[in-house]
This record gives C-alpha cells, structure tokens and sequence, in this order.
C-alpha cells in the first residue's frame, strides 16, 4: 500500500477513515499534553474498578455513576458556596480561585465517597452475606447503574428543578482556559496544569496509602487471602468498605477536573462512556493492579487523542478500544498484570 493511499480515505460502511499521520507528526505535542489530562482523569476512576475488583473479585460497572454523582456533588457544592451558572468566570484571584477549587473537589469527593460505601452496603453487601454467585454481583452492579441513572434523570428534578433532568447542567466557570507557557509547540492551558498536578498529586497519596499503612496493609492482606487475613484479624468488611470509599473519593476528585475540562457535560448519563473507557484502561494496565490503573489511563488517553487525528475524530472512542483489545490480544493480564495481593509494600 502507498503512502498516497494511505494519505487518502478509506470508505468504510458509509464513511470514511482518513489516515492522517502527517497531522499526529505536525500536532504530537499538542496531542500528548492534551491525551496526558484526559489519561489523569481516566487513571483516577481507574483506580476505584481496580481496588474493587483487587479486593472482591467483582467488576464495579455502578463506579461510572459514583463518578457522575461526583459531578453533581462539585456542582451543587459550588452553588452553595454562592456561585451560579451565570456564565461569567470567576476572576477574583489566583488564592481564591485555587480555594474554592479545592472546596469543589472537597464537595464532589464527599458525595461519591458516601455513594460508594451506601452502594456497597445496600446492594453488594446483603449479597456476600447470602453467599451469592459472581453473576449476580455483576447484574446487580448493571442494574444498580441504571438506578442511580435514573434517579438523577427523573427523581431529583423533581426535588431540586434546577438539578438533573434531560439538559446538561449549565457550567459554573471557576477557570477560564488560559495559555500559561509552550512546549514543544503546544500551549500548555492553567487548566491542564490544574488536571495533571492533582492527578499526580492523588496518585502518590493513594499509593502511599495502599502501600504505606495499616490499612493499605488490610486492603492487599484481603486482595491476597480473605480467609488468612480474616483469622489475623484483619476485619474484611472494613476493608471492603474502605475499599470503595477511597475509589470513591478518587472517583469524585476526578470529576472536578473533568468538569473544568469539559464544563458542559454535567448530565445523568455523563459518566457512562468515561466509566467505561476508566474500566478499559483499568484492564489495559492490569486489572487489580494499582500501578496498572493509572498506567492504563495515561496511555488510554494518549492513544484516543493520537487516533482522532490519524483516523479523523468520530474514530476517537473506537482507536481507545482497539487498543485494548490489541493489548490484550498479546497480553491478556494486562500491561503490568500484577495483582493488589501481591504488590509490593
């Protein structure tokens, strides 16, 4: 095949594939920087599918509504703060702004946290102790998606008119996307820096706390042998419990930098293509492997921004999954394919 072909489009059950690989040549700085705060979000709701499954053995598919919960939580805790969807930006200095910022995200953990730890208390819970088969977990976490789905679409509009519903919440503007340096070519925004400190930031603090205390001790003592850690007296609903809350909370963190990525996509069903590409790069790092995770995210992210110019932007969620699936076409444990029961303290 020429490289004219290649140059050229590909008609393909309608439309078209262009292979612009000159464009991803011209745009790689841009496309990376751009793919690293997408991966961060990723990697961060990548982490609570993995803890959850390190630990129970069990696919959280409910994890993309704690995070869309999440967006909620960050919004509604603004308005409480005093701000409204007015469409005007926050400008009232760099402190304040990092402040409130903080207090959003604050907000948001706290409402997936609580979410994370009801769901497992009233859906997963009465399972384990009715000693139920993993296909019921895993319908019981679909269907309880669908739920926590629908409540915001139908239920909470009519507590709160101005929350939930159909249309995407109106953003509340705290940043405006602002160039603050260049590298390599690409502009580098003050709300990429935001993303990507705060995802590194978080990611050390949970890997200090799975790998660095008592409790991240429980969690890979439980993720390695339940029984073994249950007669050492580890207490395994605890730790199941402490499981999804810190998932959760990281599910929330990350959707404030979402939110001031994308301001407009508070919806009821804004987190299911996310959760679904959180859990692909869960899979694609390692399922159950912390390190997996986030690495899984960083390169999801990467390779979805890489493939929206190569191939043309309605490709974009299509490369993400082929990558995947090529991944584990080679390496079916995943990148790293290291379990939480045995990394390493």
């Amino acid at each position: 095949m020429t490289s004219t072909v290649l140059a050229g489009a590909v008609q393909l059950a309608g439309g078209s594939i262009d292979f612009n690989y000159q464009g991803v040549i011209d745009d790689f700085w841009r496309l990376t920087v751009d793919g690293l705060s997408y991966g961060a979000i990723y990697a961060l709701v990548a982490v609570g599918y993995t803890l959850v499954y390190g630990v129970l053995r069990l696919i959280n598919f409910a994890h993309s509504e704690i995070f869309m919960l999440g967006l909620f939580g960050q919004y509604v805790g603004l308005m409480l703060l005093g701000f409204s969807p007015s469409g005007d930006v926050y400008s009232q200095g760099i402190v304040l702004t990092i402040t409130y910022l903080a207090l959003a995200m604050i907000f948001g953990m706290a409402v997936s946290g609580a979410a994370a730890v009801g769901l497992e208390r009233v859906a997963y819970r009465p399972l384990r102790k009715r000693g139920a088969k993993p296909l019921i977990f895993l319908i019981t976490a679909i269907g309880a998606s669908f739920v926590i789905q629908e409540i915001m679409h139908f239920v909470v509009p009519k507590v709160w008119p101005k929350l939930g519903g159909t249309n995407a919440q109106k953003p509340i503007m705290l940043v405006e996307p602002t160039k603050q340096f260049s590298f390599g070519g690409a502009d580098v925004t003050n709300v990429t820096i935001v993303i990507i400190v705060a995802a590194v930031i978080l990611a050390i603090a949970t890997e200090v706390l799975i790998n660095r205390t008592k409790f991240g001790r429980g969690i890979r003592a439980v993720a390695q042998d339940p029984d073994t850690a249950t007669l050492m007296g580890v207490s395994r609903e605890r730790i199941i419990m402490l499981t999804f809350l810190i998932g959760g909370v990281l599910a929330g963190a990350a959707a404030l930098l979402y939110a001031l990525k994308i301001p407009n996509g508070i919806i009821y069903s804004g987190g299911f293509i996310l959760g679904i590409k959180a859990f692909s790069a869960a899979v694609l790092g390692g399922i159950g492997n912390l390190r997996g995770a986030l690495l899984g995210g960083l390169l999801l992210g990467l390779a979805e921004n890489y493939g929206q110019i190569l191939f043309g932007t309605e490709w974009r969620d299509v490369v993400a999954f082929v990558v995947l699936v090529l991944v584990l076409m080679i390496r079916p444990t995943g990148i790293l394919g290291e379990s939480l029961g045995k990394a390493r303290a």
